[in-house]
């Protein structure tokens, strides 16, 4: 008898798919675990003896390999994109692109051998995401050799991925390697520059690379204690601070303008404090210490 949990695990492995639904049951599916495409029709006697067999299959693969039966007859026009020209037609699908196939009523024997060798592929996805918790655990604990060596690994397999760029660029901007950080930034691919990740890398390594003079910080805090409503020494006290590694206190500062006057400056010191953020990364201890102070702040 099957568990609960094994019986809960098979549900979705096996479903009707369509041409409007593709992209998401394939396409997208496929970047999580390997995804078969059976195009078949009420009419064809081969894809009534090929379908079972591979439903059998894919069940036993616990959820390492799924698959999307699509009827040619109510949805040609995927097939079509394939040049699907008999059925029964099987596509293995792998991070949102084709990687096998084969057409016709195989033997169970020789659907076991196909979706085996297609279950270790798709296990690439899940050793990625393995290889990514420790890369960013890596950083944590600032083993920066470790953390270029694994994010290194990932870009071979999959150079498409956008955090691990902004890991490796984090861990040779701490080891002080500001050109190969620089590089590794340029070499993301145009449609991930906007990833949160790399935009937070491209800040903290902006930061890096045009240092900021701490030499006014005294002034500034004199200033601040004549006139403690000079909101825009404030900020600029903040930034001289943040630039001086001081990053609870710059928080604090902005803090204080907005407490005062949230619009002042067209809301400047929440953007400065938005900046910071970005610049630190989404999960850095400051930038969550930060965003707890400015929602009490906002939602008080």
């Amino acid at each position: 008898m099957e568990t609960p949990l094994l019986n809960t695990a098979n549900k979705n492995v096996v479903k009707d798919g369509t041409d409007a639904s593709f992209k998401a049951d394939v396409l997208d599916a496929s970047k999580e675990a390997a995804v078969l495409v059976d195009f078949w029709a009420p009419w064809c006697g081969p894809c009534k003896t090929l379908g079972p067999t591979i439903e059998k299959v894919v069940r036993e693969s616990n959820g390492k390999v799924r698959l999307v039966k699509i009827n040619i007859d109510e949805n040609p026009q995927v097939a079509g994109q394939l040049r699907v020209q008999s059925i029964p037609a099987v596509f293995a699908f792998v991070d949102g692109r084709p990687v096998d196939g084969f057409m016709g009523a195989l033997p169970e024997s020789q659907v076991r051998q196909f979706i085996s060798r297609l279950g270790k592929m798709g296990g690439m996805a899940e050793q990625i995401e393995q290889a990514m918790v420790m890369a960013r655990a890596g950083l944590v604990q600032k083993e920066y050799d470790a953390v270029l060596d694994i994010t290194g690994q990932v870009l071979s397999a999959d150079p498409s991925q956008a955090e691990a760029y902004a890991i490796q660029a984090r861990a040779l901007m701490e080891t002080e390697r500001l050109a190969e950080a620089e590089a590794t930034l340029a070499a993301v691919p145009a449609d991930k520059q906007g990833d949160a990740n790399v935009v937070s890398a491209k800040a903290a390594l902006d930061l890096l690379l045009h240092p900021v003079d701490t030499s006014g910080i005294s002034i500034l805090e004199k200033n601040l204690a004549e006139n403690p409503l000079d909101h825009a020494s404030r900020v600029e006290l903040a930034v001289l601070l943040n630039g001086a590694g001081k990053r609870e206190e710059a928080i604090d500062q902005l803090i204080q303008v907005i407490r005062k006057d949230r619009t002042w400056n067209d809301d400047g010191a929440r953007k400065q404090l938005v900046q910071f953020f970005e610049a630190w990364g989404p999960k850095d201890e400051m930038t969550l210490l930060g965003r707890r102070r400015l929602s009490s702040v906002l939602f008080s």
